[in-house]
């Protein structure tokens, strides 16, 4: 290596504002979302976790120096990034988390640039602990803290205790029955668990009856689930108050190429609703019937049983709020052999599930103006009315069990304090399924936790688990999941820490940065975690007194844009925006000097306005960034969520952008808008080819664009515009996506907006279909106002999450198209009606065409034909490559035919074709 000479005063660049592996780093992360055992996500929910690839990746790349601060000449850096890129593709995979040969290359990196005075981590807005964990993992001393203390119980199990505690060597015994020795930590969890699973049995298992089986299926069976569905009186006078089911979807079962299962309702001598229970394979009407229950369209829109009548949603709430809304239960499933069997409800078991009362209940009043709690519309207005009787005293006898058998362990104080801590964060998590917000998936056959997205709605029917079974829902099976995730966790070097505390307090003073804070107003944090905090007070209130002073989690502090609760939109966008500052200006003035901090920051699908730029939120965001004083040096998009079936209609967060800032020097100067213009034509290009010389995926290229450009604006006090007023950050990314996208067509603008998503979706996936949240990433980047209007365009298809270009024989004949009854066709249709044409009709066909098009659009093809000549012989797409290469070399011929046939023409020629 050659040593590059340095100025005393300057910061070495570090990895995460050059470039960084970013596909390989996304490819992980999405792999990582189906990950269930063993990861840390299992040992207790916590909302939009960042994936521990994506935390692990930006850490090493903050600290890790850019090949160019010690090596000389552009092959080697090169050279030198590359080995640094192979280490962190191997670094990022799932099956490397916990292999200490691939961890310890990281940490030999990270020492080369640091000796042995490791600097310590610190993530001020912790939640779920994953930011500390990756510290931990590569070595670093770990720190975090958070308001929440759900959150701070989390992270205590995550980075505390499992490098205190795993190493503890068991204590001997005579006999391995007797339970007053510990095991070591997991064995000890699993012991206590099955212990408590073991009393509770003997304390309410006459609540949790079996259920005979039909013959030949084996006599009695355990109860996997009772279904229950909402009832109010029927609004029609005739029916004289009888309560009537409020049914999302009669189906059990409906999994593919397998018999399904659904209710079907009749009334029975009595005069009450019933349900039998029905096997096969239903009609497409009768499947349509089956699916839709008796719900009638969006919201609170039903059809009563018993009379036909329209349910509206105002009746319902009123209802609801009038507290007289109730319970049928409409069929249980049990454990066959080898099988779900589905079963018609019976008296016995309805009477059962309310036979007794719970000596306690979490009346907890939600909070007047919550984020996410959607249920108090409908007279849900306490934490406890989420859950059934038989549900409460599940959980409360499950809670009031853990210190009885704790205490029989022989062990230190602070051995017993983990080992509650953790029981009690498994059976807050077993609250996730014992609750009336959990529901059946019918195609999985399993009863689903209730935050299937990060708030609470309202639910019609709900799959009540039985936690003493062996199948979905039960309790004893989250043990597994709890003790892989422990077992997981780093057990080597020092224990980290996390401590509950307001992160406008929190002194940053020699720390490296990182932290993913709350997203404006898209999680309600601390309204959500009043659904676990009950549980876990309960447990733990005496062990954790300073955690747990309050009887919900605290509000007032938290930084999140709650207008209701902060007084209008306005005052909300304001309280995020100070607080945001007086957090991130700290961070500014006291972080290590010699790192960058890196911010994470989620985008929604839907934030944007009508020009496409990402606004409200990740403007606000990034205003608090930069008048902290931070310039920002990168932007790197990564794709840390995973849209679900619970997703899909919801405005779910897309896409996390990881922003590496410095702060700003002291003496920075302003500028004007024309100067800030001039220096993104100038510096622009070569950071995009920095990226992509990084083999940056091209749909995630527009976005990272953004970091260049942001790092212009922000390395000044301010942008002045024409009239002297300070330039905003909306306006600052206007410019920099419009100038970003001239440079990344290449033509300086040349190309229409859909043509460039054409470009560069073809480089992404050529004809194959990719995921929709990609193209809908292109579409942003691009200025394209929606992924519908590419098919409206005719160059694309949307269907089934998916979208894919349409290939040249799919388009409309020639007949049906013509470019000059469109004022603005795509250069990309125009193109592929020309290559098409050309390869039916030869020449000849082809200038028939080209005459139909304006000299720009001729002009737009041939370029697009030369770039796309090359995007295709870097894919290797030899075919497609022919294709544009031989209307390449034909072009000259094609466009004076072209001309001949339009001197001949006596055809009007329109306006826009002058």
């Amino acid at each position: 290596m050659t040593s590059v000479s340095e100025h005393p005063n300057r910061k070495k660049k570090k990895l995460i504002e050059v470039a960084i592996p970013l596909d390989a780093i996304n490819k992980a992360a999405v792999r990582e979302k189906n990950i269930k055992k063993g990861h840390p996500s299992t040992l207790h929910l916590w909302w939009a976790r960042r994936p521990l690839a994506v935390c692990r990746a930006v850490l090493f790349c903050q600290l890790v120096d850019d090949p160019s601060e010690y090596m000389e000449g552009e092959a080697a850096i090169e050279q030198e990034r590359e080995r640094l890129f192979n280490i962190i593709e191997e670094l990022v995979k799932w099956e490397n988390t916990t292999s200490e040969a691939v961890l310890e290359k990281a940490r030999a990196e990270i020492r080369r640039c640091w000796g042995d005075s490791l600097p310590p981590v610190y993530d001020p807005f912790s939640g779920g602990a994953t930011i500390p964990l990756e510290a931990q993992r590569l070595g670093l001393p770990a720190h975090g803290s958070d308001l929440n203390p759900v959150a701070v119980l989390v992270g205590k199990a995550t980075i505390e205790f499992p490098p205190r505690f795993q190493r503890t060597a068991p204590q001997p015994a005579q006999s391995k029955e007797n339970p007053l020795y510990h095991r070591g930590l997991i064995e000890d969890i699993r012991y206590c668990a099955g212990q408590i699973n073991k009393r509770a049995w003997e304390k309410i298992g006459h609540l949790y009856p079996k259920v005979p089986l039909p013959a030949g299926k084996g006599g009695e069976g355990t109860v996997i689930a009772w279904f229950w569905e909402r009832t109010i009186p029927s609004p029609n006078p005739r029916a004289q108050g009888a309560h009537v089911p409020l049914i999302r979807t009669y189906y059990l079962c409906n999994k593919p190429k397998k018999d399904k299962v659904w209710r079907e309702p009749y009334v029975s001598p009595a005069g009450k609703i019933a349900f039998a229970i029905r096997h096969g394979t239903p009609t497409p009407d009768e499947a349509k019937t089956i699916a839709a229950g008796t719900k009638r369209g969006r919201g609170a829109h039903f059809t009563c049983l018993l009379t036909g009548d329209a349910i509206t949603p105002d009746y319902v709430k009123a209802q609801g709020k009038a507290g007289r809304m109730g319970w049928i239960l409409t069929a249980i499933v049990a454990e066959g052999n080898r099988e779900r069997v589905y079963l018609e409800a019976n008296e016995e078991h309805a009477q059962k599930a309310f036979s007794q009362t719970p000596h306690w209940r979490p009346d907890n009043p939600f909070p007047p103006h919550s984020m996410g709690i959607n249920v108090t519309g409908y007279g849900l207005e306490n934490v406890s009315d989420l859950f059934m009787d038989r549900q409460t005293i599940a959980l409360t006898t499950f809670l009031d069990l853990i210190p009885k058998v704790v205490d029989a362990i022989d062990a230190s104080p602070a051995y017993r304090q983990a080992l509650t801590t953790y029981l009690a964060l498994w059976v807050s998590n077993c609250a996730k399924r014992q609750s009336t917000n959990a529901i059946w998936h019918t195609g999985r056959e399993t009863v689903e936790q209730v935050f299937g997205r990060q708030a609470l709605g309202m639910v019609w029917g709900t799959a009540e688990g039985n936690p003493f079974s062996s199948s979905t829902g039960n309790f004893l099976g989250q043990v597994d999941y709890l003790t892989k995730a422990v077992a997981a966790s780093p057990s080597r070097g020092v224990a980290g820490k996390v401590v509950q505390q307001d992160a406008r307090e929190v002194d940053f003073s020699g720390y490296v940065l990182s932290t993913d804070p709350p997203y404006y107003d898209v999680i309600g944090y601390a309204d959500l975690s009043d659904f676990f905090y009950v549980w876990l007070r309960r447990a733990l209130r005496q062990r954790y007194p300073e955690l747990f002073q309050t009887t919900l989690t605290p509000k007032a502090e938290e930084l999140v844009a709650n207008h209701k609760r902060q007084g209008g939109r306005g005052s909300a966008d304001q309280f995020f925006l100070d607080g945001m500052k007086a957090v991130i200006s700290n961070m500014a003035k006291r972080g290590h000097p010699d790192v960058p901090a890196t911010l994470y920051y989620a985008l929604l699908q839907s934030e944007k306005d009508k020009n496409g730029i990402s606004y409200r939120g990740w403007v606000t965001f990034l205003q608090a960034v930069v008048d902290s004083g931070y310039a920002v040096n990168a932007t790197w998009p990564v794709r840390t969520e995973l849209t679900t079936a619970l997703k899909t209609k919801k405005n779910a967060l897309s896409t996390s952008v990881v922003l590496a800032c410095r702060p700003r020097p002291a003496n920075a100067g302003t500028t004007t808008r024309s100067e800030f213009i001039r220096q993104l034509k100038r510096e622009l290009p070569d950071a995009i080819r920095t990226m992509r010389q990084a083999n940056i995926a091209p749909v995630d290229v527009p976005q990272a664009s953004i970091g260049p450009g942001i790092g212009i604006f922000s390395r000044y006090r301010a942008v002045l515009e024409s009239n002297d007023d300070k330039m905003t950050i909306k306006h600052a990314l206007q410019l920099i996506n419009h100038w970003a996208r001239m440079f990344l067509n290449g033509k300086e603008g040349f190309f229409d907006n859909e043509t460039n998503f054409a470009r560069t979706w073809f480089a992404q996936n050529g004809y194959h279909a990719g995921k929709f949240g990609d193209a809908d990433s292109v579409v942003k980047g691009y200025d394209v106002s929606s992924v519908a209007s590419l098919s409206k365009a005719g160059i694309a298809e949307s269907s089934g999450g998916k979208v894919r270009l349409l290939r040249r024989e799919e388009l409309p004949k020639e007949e049906e198209w013509d470019p000059r009854l469109d004022p603005t066709p795509p250069i990309w249709a125009c193109c592929q009606h020309l290559i098409r044409a050309h390869d039916r009709e030869g020449e000849e066909g082809a200038a028939k065409m080209l005459v139909k098009m304006n000299p720009d659009q001729q002009a737009g093809v041939k370029n697009l034909a030369e770039e796309m000549h090359t995007i295709c012989e870097r894919r290797s797409d030899q075919q497609e490559a022919t294709a544009y290469n031989s209307l390449i070399n034909a072009w000259g011929t094609i466009s004076d035919k072209a001309a001949k046939d339009r001197n001949k023409s006596k055809e009007r020629i329109l306006p826009f074709e002058k």
